[in-house]
């Protein structure tokens, strides 16, 4: 569904679930440690739940107000570090895997446009509310009506191990948070030899996520790309992010 009455892009809540039972068994547990016996006994032993309900609880929330941070914040300036590893031309054919409401997939767009060159970006996803609030191809449509780059920008359902694409069609691919997401191993390799597939020679996979980049990483290596893995920015990536930038030979 689209939000019509948006004015503004809206790129979502990522794993809302997540930050919701962060938040919730954060209080149960300060809650219990408040309200709750201050001994338990079994037997002839008693056990004292509260300091380990304080520490878990607040260590919980601190969770959570991290992620939150990232989410509304943190997630704009990762974006922008993640572009920023391209010296962008303007003529790049783009692909952002794992595309969810656009934030990289505008992010790139964006930067074409501002060198009034020729380049497109495409977005692929299948639009999991799992793993992405209000996720949809129209909310993803409308952000990017709202930034002005509709005509830049190509969206297509398709899963990452199943591009449709030829073979060396794109200068640049991106991808944030997407492919942990594929929880069998040889699916997830799959998508990552597509990925490697239709970089064109001298082009660039930017991949980043918070676990799995090492396996990312040997992946590209063992498909002949140069690669290099560096840590997001800890001031606003929760969990701590790490970026696989991986350059493909001419």
């Amino acid at each position: 569904m689209t939000p019509k009455d948006s004015t503004k892009p809206d790129y979502g809540i990522d794993a809302p679930n997540v930050l919701r039972n962060l938040f919730l068994i954060g209080l149960a547990c300060l809650g219990f440690a408040a309200f709750g016996p201050r001994a338990i006994h079994i037997g002839q032993v008693d056990f004292l739940p509260r300091p380990m309900l304080i520490g878990t609880g607040t260590l919980l929330l601190i969770e959570a107000l991290l992620f939150l941070l990232y989410v509304k914040i943190g997630k704009f300036h990762h974006r922008d570090r993640m572009l920023s590893l391209h010296p962008w031309r303007g003529d790049e054919q783009v692909l952002d895997v794992g595309c969810g409401r656009g934030l990289l997939l505008a992010g790139a767009a964006k930067r074409l446009a501002a060198l009034n060159g020729s380049g497109a970006a495409t977005g692929i996803d299948i639009w999991s509310n799992v793993d992405m609030g209000g996720n949809s191809e129209g909310a993803t449509r409308h952000n990017l009506q709202l930034e002005g780059i509709s005509d830049r920008c190509t969206l297509l359902s398709v899963a990452a191990q199943e591009m449709p694409f030829p073979d060396a069609t794109f200068d640049v691919i991106v991808s944030n948070l997407c492919l942990h997401n594929i929880y069998d191993r040889e699916t997830r390799r799959q998508a990552v030899q597509q990925i490697a597939r239709v970089v064109k020679p001298g082009g660039v996979a930017i991949l980043s996520d918070y676990k799995l980049t090492g396996e990312y990483a040997q992946q590209l290596r063992e498909a002949g790309f140069l690669v290099e893995r560096q840590w997001g920015n800890p001031r606003y990536t929760f969990p701590p992010l790490r970026i696989v930038v991986a350059r493909k030979g001419q």
